[in-house]
């Protein structure tokens, strides 16, 4: 029985699920930390008081770092996933631990006395339905399948 729950445009040439768009989007969140780092180390005269204004704590911003190390090793393996065949459907629920690690540190650095801007709302918002979307994607779900690697 075939399954038609996918059209064929989603398939890459190697017959292999495409991953969703939204799910990069998903990456580019959960590491923006490390995009920030990357932008400040690409803007040699700005990057210190780019940093600053992000990250005025610099404990932080390298605790901040850590989330995103998931995010930036799904990005890595996912061109060559058949490779880790057992590392790859464990992705999934690692981007969906450190999506949780990101919707707890916010409301405690809150607590702790940082103050909340419209920019930390709404990361905030961002980052529900991207859990939301990590757990409820049917696409998603079957790209990180060991059949489908």
């Amino acid at each position: 029985m075939k399954n038609t729950e996918f059209i064929p445009a989603d398939f890459d040439t190697h017959g292999r699920l495409r991953l969703p768009f939204l799910f990069w989007c998903v990456l580019l969140l959960q590491a923006r930390t490390w995009v920030l780092f990357l932008m400040a180390g690409a803007s040699r005269q700005q990057g210190d008081a780019l940093l600053n204004l992000f990250y005025p704590d610099h404990n932080n911003f390298w605790l901040g770092l850590l989330p995103g190390i998931p995010a930036v090793l799904a990005f890595i393996i996912s061109g060559h996933r058949q490779r880790f065949p057992r590392l790859w459907p464990m992705m999934r629920w690692l981007l969906v631990l450190s999506q949780l690690l990101l919707l707890v540190w916010q409301p405690l650095l809150w607590m702790s006395g940082e103050s909340s801007s419209a920019v930390t709302i709404g990361l905030l918002a961002a980052d529900l339905y991207a859990l939301w979307w990590l757990l409820s994607s049917r696409r998603l779900k079957a790209c990180f399948r060991e059949e489908q690697v």
